[in-house]
């Protein structure tokens, strides 16, 4: 069987691997119900979400004819090491700053990431992200995540 187009390929290969590494680590902890889920839910259906997408590209990698094959291109080396040293930074900075602080720099290190970047919109992108992550995970879940710096609880 030929590959069509490369890139679909290797990235539903991926997409393939990758979620059905999570369903397989999800087995560890409890399934739960639908009523009550427990820690593996959310993981296993994710991954078998992404492994039957990553099945879907792969089948349109193999049958859709493209022009030049869609060949993988030069790997983005800039924009993938911004995005790995900003999932660092909130990895590092969150429980000694807090959310406020955190979301804020770890967005705007992000968006050196883009060709693209303007000031008004990673400052509104910041306010929106931060309002929002405090919103659904701090206020809705009740999870504990540290809000402010460590210097400043009580």
């Amino acid at each position: 069987m030929k590959i069509k187009s490369q890139r679909d390929f290797f990235s539903g290969l991926l997409f393939v691997a990758v979620g059905l590494a999570f369903a397989w680590a999800s087995k560890e902890y409890s399934f739960g119900s639908s009523a009550q889920p427990g820690p593996a839910y959310f993981p296993f259906g994710l991954g078998v979400l992404l492994a039957l997408l990553g099945g879907m590209v792969l089948f349109k990698a193999l049958t859709i004819e493209t022009e030049d094959g869609e060949p993988i291109g030069r790997v983005a080396w800039r924009p993938l090491l911004i995005i790995i040293a900003a999932i660092c930074l909130f990895g590092w900075m969150l429980p000694r700053l807090g959310l406020v602080l955190t979301l804020p720099a770890v967005v705007l290190l992000s968006s050196l990431a883009g060709d693209e970047f303007k000031v008004k919109d990673a400052l509104l992108n910041c306010a929106l992200l931060t309002f929002g992550s405090w919103l659904i995970f701090v206020w809705g879940l009740r999870l504990i995540i540290p809000v402010w710096p460590t210097i400043f609880a009580a």
